[in-house]
């Protein structure tokens, strides 16, 4: 993946907001009302359940479906977390040059992308705002909605103030626990998930939202839609323009496709299970299978653009 060297970046809405808020991970499951949703926050639930805690124990298991609310925090600083927790600073991150530079300008530059995407469609344009910001966070941090989370729980999304949280530590900590591999386009797919759970806020989608597990909960068809709604922006990825005609993504091959894809599969339910020594057991499922996440992604990029190919709510078969 290559970004426009001419096109400018606009890094008003990515920022730091330093570490702390706390160790426990208060979160609960599905978004609304200010709930969080994310990409593998099954990892931390799988692990749960494979170490003897239950959905009405402690831990996140008795935290879903709880609308916890966190105080506000002060993002004074302007930053990225590096992996000796180091910060970067955001504003000069100007151009498409700059983010084919470094990894904190891409995440920029992924962001504007996927803005530029969403504001685009038909069917989301009269109802469209950007995301509230991508909070990038140093080991734990408190949300304006959803309470405390750390690393642990991945990269999520909270309803509750509309913002993308991301500690990058998780690309070399638990994501290549799970055999991944963070390659830049990898890093733009877990964006582009979160900003789907975005969309869904938008839309009203997490008002459907009743069962929380299972492999036909409404909790899995959420996620199916963020991997579809993903799809859909990889597929358009390079054809995307800001407002002044620029395109911000101009390369994007076969490999950093099948890349995302594998990706999806790595952060399936069932794989997860199996790579943490446990049977798999659909009963827990929250996420969806790896083929299911596959199949969903594919069909994003089949959709032409098309919402409705993602209506994974009214699919009577979800693989």
């Amino acid at each position: 993946m290559r970004f426009n060297s001419k096109a400018n970046l606009d890094s008003s809405r990515t920022r730091d907001v330093g570490g702390g808020g706390g160790g426990g991970i208060g979160l609960p499951h599905v978004a609304g009302g200010g709930g969080v949703v994310g990409v593998i926050i099954a990892i931390i639930y799988v692990i749960i359940q494979l170490q003897g805690g239950g959905s009405g124990g402690g831990g996140l298991g008795g935290a879903l479906g709880q609308a916890m609310n966190g105080s506000a925090f002060t993002t004074n600083s302007v930053g990225l977390s590096g992996s000796g927790g180091s910060t970067f600073d955001y504003s000069t991150c100007k151009t498409g040059a700059d983010a084919n530079k470094s990894a904190e300008c891409a995440l920029v530059a992924v962001e504007n992308s996927l803005t530029d995407y969403w504001s685009s469609q038909p069917q989301v344009s009269s109802r469209f705002r950007p995301e509230q910001a991508i909070d990038v966070f140093h080991g734990s941090v408190q949300t304006n909605g959803c309470g405390n989370a750390t690393t642990d729980v991945g990269p999520f999304y909270c309803s509750g103030d509309q913002t993308i949280y991301l500690d990058t530590a998780f690309y070399d900590t638990i994501f290549k626990q799970l055999g991944g591999d963070a390659t830049p386009f990898v890093r733009a797919y877990v964006i582009a998930h979160e900003y789907g759970h975005h969309i869904q806020d938008l839309l009203g989608t997490m008002s459907k939202v009743r069962t929380q597990q299972g492999a036909d909960s409404d909790s899995v068809r959420l996620e199916l839609q963020a991997d579809c709604y993903a799809g859909m922006w990889a597929h358009a990825a390079t054809s995307v323009q800001d407002s002044d005609g620029n395109v911000l993504i101009e390369d994007l091959t076969a490999q950093d496709i099948n890349q995302a894809i594998t990706a999806a599969k790595e952060v399936g339910d069932d794989y997860i299970q199996k790579r943490m020594g446990g049977r798999v057991n659909p009963e827990q499922w929250t996420h969806g299978s790896s083929a299911e996440r596959e199949h969903w992604f594919r069909t994003g990029m089949d959709a032409n653009n098309n919402i409705k190919a993602c209506d994974t709510f009214s699919a009577k078969s979800l693989g």
